[in-house]
């Protein structure tokens, strides 16, 4: 039951965040994609080296 309501909880952040700030969000996006692309970058490289 606390599992659901904290779920509940971030979901509802999330959207109040987004709601209020949409040029923060954008940003903060821009940031977790560019490091999803660096390390996938990365792994890429050690895996062509083996």
């Amino acid at each position: 039951m606390l599992r659901k309501v904290i779920t509940w909880a971030i979901v509802i952040f999330v959207i109040y965040y987004l709601a209020t700030d949409p040029n923060g969000a954008a940003g903060f996006l821009k940031h977790a994609l560019h490091g999803l692309q660096s390390a996938g970058n990365s792994m890429s490289k050690f895996v062509n080296r083996l």
